[in-house]
């Protein structure tokens, strides 16, 4: 069953939405489930959460780099690797798995698609929409939320210490009599430079109030948060990795949402279109049954003529003729093939020449499995022919 992706900007509700579809999609389940014997469906919800993926993964900033760590981007790899593994792992076509992570880059989305697609069952792709002013909003309130929770623990402990260390943090103009005139006017400009730049690239966001659903949910730091935004590659619905493409709005109604949940059962559970999903053809094991895979037919047949004509130089002579099947078998009445052999014995090193030099010549065929003049008959009996004009040139 279908892959499905949640993607849009951190902290834009992509959690929420995820979770709200998967609610949906267990009672369409369970009443699919109440028509028939036994369940068709299996749903699976991953997520960072789920994995234990702390966010501070993402985090690109060398400064917060542990020692141990072989580059800045490592930990993200290995999240993304835990999270492509998961995928694997249950993604099957009895199985509605939603991927409810960053999935902000393209490569990684397609990645994905491919993946569902090997498995030959359907790919979707969710963006919330969201304003980077509001979903920065929410990052800020959690920020502001857990300060508040560390100002509240440290002011019943410790009243003095907290006065202090909020001084300290807080960094207040230089005064005239704590430095040289000259030393002062210097600290002054630099803390008002400061300051301009503080506020001139301080960024905008709404004044958003969390929710009691949100007490709980992570903050990721203001650095790393501008930085995933910056990073963020918007799905394109003329790309095929991120078709079809199904927009959710964070003030979308739940009629909205309903209708939009709607459509992805509908077109990608249900697959209403019955689209022809296929793999491709450079990820499908080639098979081992003689008759499908021409390079391996052309191996076979002609190592065993080779074989065969060892076989009976030893009966017919030097200068005599070697008869084969067409087919390669017993069949009375079959037309057969005639080797005419040199004035000289013939060494497996010579025969294993001639042998390497047509194969490399007809692996041009690859692909053509089908075409009638390309059966095994074919081919033995073109690789006959090359072995007799060879000969008669010795001759």
């Amino acid at each position: 069953m279908p892959l499905i992706l949640i993607t849009g900007l951190p902290t834009s509700g992509k959690s929420t939405r995820a979770a709200q579809l998967y609610d949906y999609l267990t009672e369409r389940i369970a009443a699919e489930s109440s028509t028939s014997s036994s369940s068709k469906f299996r749903l699976h919800l991953i997520s960072d959460q789920s994995l234990s993926i702390s966010r501070s993964v993402y985090d690109l900033d060398p400064a917060h780099t542990p020692a141990h760590v072989r580059s800045a981007n490592a930990s993200e790899k290995d999240a993304r690797a835990a999270l492509y593994g998961a995928v694997k792992r249950v993604l099957s076509p009895r199985d509605i798995v939603i991927l409810d992570t960053l999935n902000y880059i393209k490569g990684w989305r397609y990645q994905l698609y491919c993946e569902a697609k090997n498995v030959q069952t359907p790919f979707g792709l969710v963006q919330i929409g969201c304003p980077v002013a509001r979903a920065r909003g929410v990052n800020e309130a959690r920020i502001r939320r857990l300060e508040q929770q560390e100002q509240n623990a440290d002011t019943t402990t410790k009243d003095d210490s907290t006065t202090t260390t909020q001084t300290s943090q807080t960094k207040a103009a230089p005064k005239s009599g704590d430095l040289h005139p000259e030393t002062y006017q210097q600290s002054h400009q630099n803390w008002q430079q400061k300051q301009f730049e503080s506020d001139l690239n301080q960024p905008d966001f709404e004044d958003i109030a969390l929710s009691p659903t949100d007490s709980q949910e992570p903050f990721l730091p203001r650095s790393n948060w501008e930085n995933l935004v910056f990073r963020y590659e918007e799905p394109n619905p003329m790309s095929r990795w991120d078709s079809p493409l199904f927009i959710l709005t964070w003030d979308d109604t739940p009629t909205d949402t309903q209708k939009v949940f709607d459509q992805i059962w509908d077109e990608v559970i249900v697959n209403k279109p019955q689209k022809l999903i296929r793999a491709n053809k450079s990820t499908v094991q080639r098979d081992k049954d003689p008759g499908g895979d021409y390079l391996y037919v052309l191996e076979k047949e002609t190592q065993d003529i080779v074989k065969r004509i060892l076989e009976q130089q030893a009966e017919v002579g030097e200068g005599g003729t070697v008869r084969l099947s067409r087919s390669g078998g017993k069949e009375e009445g079959e037309e057969m093939l005639e080797v005419e052999l040199p004035g000289k014995k013939v060494g497996l090193p010579q025969l294993q020449r001639y042998r390497r030099a047509f194969v490399a010549l007809n692996r041009g065929g690859i692909g053509l499995e089908a075409v009638g003049t390309l059966a095994a008959g074919r081919l033995r009996e073109s690789f006959v022919g090359y072995l007799n004009d060879a000969f008669e040139k010795e001759m």
